[in-house]
């Protein structure tokens, strides 16, 4: 067997004790060791002369050790070893703390180059506890990696040392030269070395580049391979006369050009040979749901049931009534089904979706049960997928064999990220508002203007308008203090707002206690709700025109215009407050980016930049394999290439069976057993 594929106790220096410990990052073998890439690099090849050193700043010095001296302890016993050091024209004192071995190592007379930070001021400089690395060696750019307890990143270089020297011996690289050279790669062997062990930086960014285009392939490869699966003949051909005009007519409002323009699309789908497998991505308030509507009136009229899954109850209750505002006086029958209903509805509904006499479900993950059975799915709609996952998706889907699927998303998504994200699904976009709608208009203010904040909220709330106030956390906590609702509410109910009536609302309450707050405060029986981001997605009161966000540092760009597109769903002019104290120069770009755009794609855009793909959801929930060394919002042009590219391999060999396709093959199954999925969901 292939070294690089044995156990990763095959390794020097492993038990399993250490196993366990590597297992937790995800090395389960040599092979994997070569792919736990460094988060980042220490680079010791320039270093700058003391006097140049910018204090408080972290440099990289090249000094001889001068003098040691005896360790100094404190009152509770912390060792403190001090040396002199110089670089020939300055000195420096090293300060090491609670390590006698690293202090032993330091020998008089030798040469090192540190790297820390370095205080004090012209005349007396200390740099301490500093990364040191001999003057000797011959590896200048030193990784550091992804730890967890019981691995140090010395026991990780001495590890990825064996897989390499594996690697070296039988080097393999599944694309051919010709590939390589057309797009300037490196061998993979080379690759996967200079990744860890640079010899310079550009060797590291070739490196990094050539591993970046592997991954990013083998993840569209995945994603088009799974769009072929989905290309079998449909189940469920609907028919294209099929009337539409008595869904139009029924309407309280007229639709805009991009609704109806996405409802052709969706009707062209349906009408299709093939199961429809489409997108509908919109801003918040561009109007999803009647698109929505529109589908499943066009799928029922085609005799087949209907399904929309949302991720939580608030929302699936709120697309129920609204759903049933559009469909019922039209004669079709709605149902709602949650966990939380009692047992004898549950089984009322399970017997009428299963005899077919209910046209369409609306409910959370409850609709995916074993116990639901229904007589003929032919539409399956998810509301925000990438809170479900691939697999919970497949679930619902299995429940019509091949159903046609339409997936809804108000999280706006940079296009580089969508063609990652939804790269097996068609997509239509919704870019205007309805008619009638205003700007919401956003200020970004600190701490110190609360009381205008508040005041400002009154002035609304008397004009017979209502309020939310967004707080980070529930309960209070010591270690990163910050607003909560729980003791907000009640403060505010018996400080600020103590003429009006308070509500509060956050996810660790149970969904019936959830749903009837909800429910109050969309009667118009609470002036303010103050919550958690359990509104953050769907939630629709037209007579809330304020929404204030405290700690607005907290969350990120995209969290925050989706929090505001909670107001402003009404002709009336609504407003959104940014409250935060902690204004560095990061936090100042990103309230100067919300306040002046309501322009969901262009604030995805400047979050991506910001703070990456990885972080673009919050917790990954979206079931895109995880992306370890890609960097979506740096490398458009790369992912250009890599489409390129997969498109050319899969129209010559569809389902990567050639013998000179096998290793990419493997490659692809083995990203997507990653996230425990796999391309056929």
């Amino acid at each position: 067997m292939d070294p690089l594929f044995q156990p990763v106790t095959y390794l020097k220096g492993v038990g399993a004790k250490r196993a366990a410990a590597l297992a937790r990052l995800g090395i389960q073998t040599p092979y994997d060791l070569l792919y736990h890439v460094p988060r980042s690099y220490l680079d010791y090849s320039h270093p700058v002369p003391l006097a140049a050193a910018l204090l408080g700043e972290v440099n990289v010095i090249r000094v001889q050790i001068v003098k040691k001296f005896p360790a100094q302890y404190t009152r509770k016993g912390m060792a403190i070893y001090k040396a002199v050091a110089t670089d020939g024209a300055s000195d420096v004192t090293v300060v090491i703390y609670n390590s006698a071995y690293a202090f032993q190592m330091l020998r008089e007379g030798a040469w090192y180059r540190m790297s820390g930070k370095i205080q004090g001021n012209m005349l007396r400089r200390e740099i301490s506890a500093p990364h040191v690395l001999p003057d000797t060696s011959r590896d200048l750019i030193c990784p550091s990696y992804p730890l967890t307890n019981g691995i140090t990143t010395q026991v990780l270089v001495n590890l990825v040392k064996q897989a390499i020297a594996f690697l070296c011996q039988a080097p393999f690289d599944w694309m051919s030269s010709a590939m390589r050279q057309k797009h300037q790669l490196l061998p993979l062997a080379e690759a996967l070395e200079q990744v860890h062990f640079p010899s310079s930086i550009t060797q590291m960014e070739q490196a990094r580049r050539r591993l970046a285009f592997d991954e990013l392939l083998q993840l569209q490869l995945g994603m088009l391979m799974r769009r072929a699966e989905n290309g079998t003949k449909s189940t469920y051909p609907m028919r294209p006369e099929t009337d539409l005009q008595p869904f139009y007519a029924a309407l309280p409002f007229s639709m805009t050009d991009g609704q109806r323009h996405a409802v052709q699309e969706i009707v062209q789908d349906l009408c299709g040979n093939t199961p429809m497998n489409r997108l509908l991505q919109g801003d918040v308030g561009s109007g999803k749901t009647a698109v929505a509507a529109a589908a499943c009136y066009f799928a029922i009229q085609n005799h087949v049931q209907c399904a929309l899954m949302a991720p939580t109850e608030i929302l699936a209750v709120q697309h129920y009534h609204t759903l049933q505002q559009f469909l019922a006086p039209l004669g079709i029958q709605v149902g709602l089904l949650t966990g939380s209903l009692r047992a004898k509805e549950k089984q009322e509904i399970y017997a009428r979706l299963a005899d077919g006499s209910l046209q369409m479900a609306v409910g959370t993950h409850a609709i995916f049960q074993k116990g639901v059975q229904f007589a003929k799915l032919g539409l399956v709609i998810t509301d925000e997928q990438h809170r479900f996952g691939i697999a919970q998706r497949a679930m619902l889907a299995d429940k019509g064999g091949t159903p046609h699927k339409l997936v809804m998303s108000a999280t706006p998504i940079p296009r580089t990220l969508a063609l990652m994200i939804y790269g097996d699904l068609d997509i239509s976009v919704l870019r205007e508002l309805p008619r009638g709608r205003l700007p919401i208009q956003t200020f970004a203010v600190t701490g110190k203007l609360r009381d205008r904040a508040y005041h400002f909220l009154r002035e609304q709330l008397q004009q017979g308008h209502q309020a939310y106030i967004v707080c980070p956390v529930i309960d209070e906590q010591e270690e990163q203090p910050m607003q909560a609702v729980t003791t907000y509410a009640q403060r505010i109910q018996e400080g600020a707002f103590s003429a009006y009536r308070v509500g509060l609302l956050h996810g660790k309450m149970k969904p019936a206690e959830k749903d009837q707050v909800m429910e109050t405060f969309r009667a118009g029986e609470y002036d303010v709700l103050v919550c958690t981001t359990v509104i953050e997605v769907g939630v629709d009161v037209p007579n809330a025109t304020i929404l204030l966000i405290e700690n607005a540092e907290r969350f990120g760009l995209s969290q925050l215009h989706q929090l505001r597109g909670r107001v402003g769903r009404s002709s009336t002019q609504s407003y959104c407050i940014l409250m935060t104290d902690h204004v560095t120069d990061e936090c100042r770009t990103r309230m100067q980016i919300i306040s002046r755009t309501s322009d969901g794609f262009q604030i995805a855009e400047e979050d991506l930049k910001l703070r990456g793909p990885g972080d673009f959801f919050g917790e990954r929930q979206h079931g895109l394999p995880p992306l370890q060394i890609a960097d979506l919002s740096q490398d458009p042009r790369l992912l250009e290439e890599v489409q390129e590219t997969a498109k050319e391999l899969l129209a010559d060999d569809p389902d990567l069976s050639k013998p000179e396709h096998g290793a990419l093959r493997l490659e692809v199954l083995r990203l997507f057993r990653r996230s425990g999925e796999n391309w056929r969901n």
